[in-house]
């Protein structure tokens, strides 16, 4: 069986095809899923999308209609993709639960520092041979606090880089992580983790919830010289009202790796047509604003386990067994 993998990064494709290599073939596209390009799955039982793919309703009817059976999406988030939909038209849907925490965490807190020590800027005048230390202070982060919303796997992989910093640790959750406990983490209120932060790292996954949960009045609630870090989902973050709360002279630092509008932007050039979205252009102005295209997750191991993931799903959709990747069709009830 061959199978359509849209999305593919030119970094990923030799992955994805030593992978399948020897189980099925596969075909790797660097367009992205959408209304525009699900025409092209016709004839693909199984297809794998990428976390950017558009999976509405109209885009899973095309691919029903085109004989699709199975989607195994490359992330670990899926609130691109309508589950009802999809359960209706009798599609499977499998998503990659796990792979290497530590590829976030790290670059988050790459972000962090980046804002913190003025790095872009740094090396944008070094670049024009420009040595002065004008603008460039930062901040010893050992002693300060970190606020951390979202305190699983890579929130915790996260927390142990910031006790590393010697870091004082707020945690906000819907339940405790023992190992974070451990490491000296208080679980406080939204409300104080936002007062008392210095950084602020989101990691914590979009759900209707959770969509802005850093809305104007968190963002009000921080301090004036707070670091705001998110490398989870851009939704988390009301992007307009964050513009405002620079266009005020706020905040230390702002690292984004995620954009709640990034579809049909990020992992494309845009370097010719430029972009029409006049938020994001805003917030890439603001000197102490730094955004990257969603790359947190982008290291060989995180891609060779999602990779690796994927491959599994696709096989056990074909051998008829189940994993706990599997989100269509819902697992049945209890009782």
């Amino acid at each position: 069986m061959e199978i359509l993998a849209f999305g593919v990064q030119a970094d990923e494709k030799p992955l994805i095809e030593k992978a399948f290599e020897g189980h099925h073939d596969v075909r790797c596209l660097d367009v992205f899923l959408s209304e525009d390009t699900a025409p092209i799955a016709a004839g693909y039982e199984v297809i794998s999308t990428s976390v950017n793919a558009s999976l509405d309703n109209h885009v899973l009817q095309t691919l029903a209609a085109g004989g699709t059976q199975m989607i195994a999406q490359r992330s670990t988030g899926f609130n691109n993709i309508d589950l009802q939909v999809a359960e209706r038209l009798g599609l499977t849907v499998a998503r990659v639960s796990y792979y290497s925490p530590y590829s976030v965490a790290e670059f988050a807190w790459t972000l962090a520092m980046a804002v913190n020590r003025r790095v872009v800027r740094a090396s944008n005048r070094t670049r024009d041979f420009d040595f002065r230390l004008d603008g460039l202070m930062g901040r010893d982060l050992h002693g300060r606090t970190v606020g951390v919303l979202g305190t699983g796997k890579i929130g915790e992989a996260f927390t142990r880089i910031a006790h590393g910093f010697g870091m004082n640790l707020l945690g906000w959750d819907v339940a405790q992580n023992p190992a974070c406990v451990e490491l000296g983490m208080k679980y406080v209120e939204k409300e104080q983790l936002l007062a008392e932060s210095d950084l602020i790292s989101l990691h914590v996954p979009l759900f209707p919830e959770t969509r802005h949960v850093i809305d104007a009045a968190a963002l009000r609630a921080m301090k004036d010289d707070a670091i705001l870090v998110n490398s989870s989902r851009g939704a988390l973050v009301d992007a307009e009202a964050l513009v405002g709360e620079l266009r005020q002279g706020r905040f230390a630092g702002v690292g984004l790796d995620v954009y709640e509008a990034e579809a049909g932007l990020f992992f494309l050039d845009k370097s010719i047509q430029g972009v029409e979205d006049d938020t994001l252009a805003r917030l890439i102005t603001f000197p102490n604003v730094l955004v990257s295209s969603h790359q947190a997750y982008y290291t060989v191991e995180a891609v060779g386990q999602i990779v690796e993931t994927t491959l599994r799903n696709v096989l056990d959709y074909t051998e008829g067994r189940r994993s706990e990747n599997v989100l269509v069709p819902a697992a049945p009830k209890a009782g």
